[in-house]
């Protein structure tokens, strides 16, 4: 079984809105409303890969209750931990007549007591025992200190030794997080360069941060560079991935696809090339359809066959 955890998890809203601009009154042409938040994505898609996935994290409020019931409509298994509050919502707006352009407003979600943090503590570990890969995904909610993914990814690390755990975060989690270091990281360029306190370079420079974090003990270090494709560090070699043309719908989400994708690939054995071939079919896929964490099998398969994937010096 393959476990997300999502501490922030969300309500995530799409607002499709031609021509959006501020200080004017607009209508929405169309909306979507689903359970959300980045380690959701990630169970969304495996799910739909085929794999066994359990999501968990902290819930709150009526929020919460959409986003445990949406889950059950989904067909997708859940174990989370509820706290008093509200869980957030996240909203995107998306301008379909200015390229997509997107616009987020994020809200905060509950603050966490440490006593809450200690019983996810407890879930971790008791889902560790079941999984054989667990992703921790996302940001922070208040009340949880930086450390807190480097904290749970030991407690899953101490139930169940075998356990391949994999980090999507940003910021001082990042930072903190690789400390307890994980199997896999996904930053951008942006978040490479600042974890190691350098300024944005040539590619040959991206390339030496990546090489410089595997140092480090985490054997993939992939870097999303947006539509330009992506960088990766794999067990010591460094590779380029160059994404087909293709007609973006909505990009959100596709992070978090690309994520499932390399979990799923890693659990199936999937060579390194492959594992960054599947992975960048699964991002681009959700980017091809109107909602976030999706993707169609068929989309999968066919844009796998077009990642272009080359070893990097």
């Amino acid at each position: 079984m393959i476990t997300t955890v999502t501490l922030n998890a969300a309500i995530d809203k799409t607002y499709t809105v031609p021509h959006f601009g501020t200080d004017n009154v607009f209508r929405v042409q169309s909306m979507t409303a689903v359970a959300g938040g980045k380690g959701i994505n990630v169970a969304r898609v495996t799910k739909a890969l085929g794999e066994d996935v359990t999501a968990t994290g902290f819930v709150a409020g009526s929020h919460g209750s959409f986003i445990t019931s949406g889950l059950d409509r989904e067909k997708i298994a859940h174990d989370f931990v509820h706290v008093d509050g509200e869980s957030r919502q996240c909203i995107t707006v998306l301008d379909p007549a200015n390229a997509n352009r997107q616009t987020e407003l994020l809200e905060p979600g509950p603050t966490i007591t440490s006593g809450q943090l200690d019983a996810m503590k407890r879930k971790i570990g008791e889902l560790a025992k079941r999984s054989t890969h667990m992703v921790f995904s996302g940001s922070l909610p208040k009340g949880c200190p930086a450390g807190t993914y480097a904290e749970l990814i030991e407690e899953a690390r101490s139930a169940n030794g075998a356990l391949r755990l994999i980090l999507d975060t940003s910021g001082d989690a990042l930072v903190a997080g690789i400390e307890a270091k994980p199997a896999l990281i996904k930053p951008n360029e942006h978040e490479i360069r600042k974890l190691l306190g350098k300024a944005a370079g040539t590619e040959a420079d991206l390339i030496a941060c990546i090489r410089d974090i595997m140092g480090r003990g985490i054997p993939y270090v992939v870097v999303s560079l947006g539509g330009n494709g992506a960088l990766a560090g794999c067990n010591g070699s460094v590779y380029r991935v160059q994404f087909p043309p293709m007609d973006i719908v909505n990009p959100v989400g596709s992070g978090d696809s690309m994520v499932s994708g390399m979990v799923v690939a890693m659990k199936r054995g999937y060579s390194d090339a492959d594992l960054l071939r599947f992975g960048c079919a699964c991002g681009s896929a959700n980017a091809l359809t109107p909602s976030a964490g999706n993707v169609r099998p068929e989309d999968v398969d066919r844009l796998f066959a077009g990642m272009s994937v080359a070893e990097r010096n």
